[in-house]
């Protein structure tokens, strides 16, 4: 009965569960932004965001392109689409129990 998921979302887990790297997406999400567009938003450091966003790339959930002397950082689609293929398994699964538990009361 289960939708077995073999996507594996760890690294976009372990980003995201950090709130200042939640903070640092949200930004991103809302208009691709450089490093120092950010950091002028955000209450830690120009180095610190940089390694926010480190993770972010390596997890797959932003993108970097460079635009003369700075790189301008947007989401990442792929990334984002794995995330939601697990959340939509989870769901399914959530569904299909509800389903078979209501089937069950019903036989009774």
């Amino acid at each position: 009965m289960s939708n077995a998921c073999v996507v594996d979302v760890s690294a976009q887990l372990v980003a995201l569960a950090d709130p200042t790297r939640r903070s640092i997406y949200e930004l991103i999400r809302e208009a691709p932004s450089s490093v120092r567009e950010l950091t002028d938003h955000l209450p830690i450091s120009q180095p610190a965001v940089s390694q926010h966003l480190k993770m972010l790339r390596a997890a797959g959930l932003v993108t970097s392109v460079p635009d003369g002397a700075r790189r301008i950082y947007s989401v990442d689609p792929a990334g984002v689409a794995q995330l939601r293929a697990w959340i939509d398994a989870l769901w399914d699964d959530v569904l299909d129990n509800f389903t078979e538990a209501a089937r069950k009361e019903h036989d009774q």
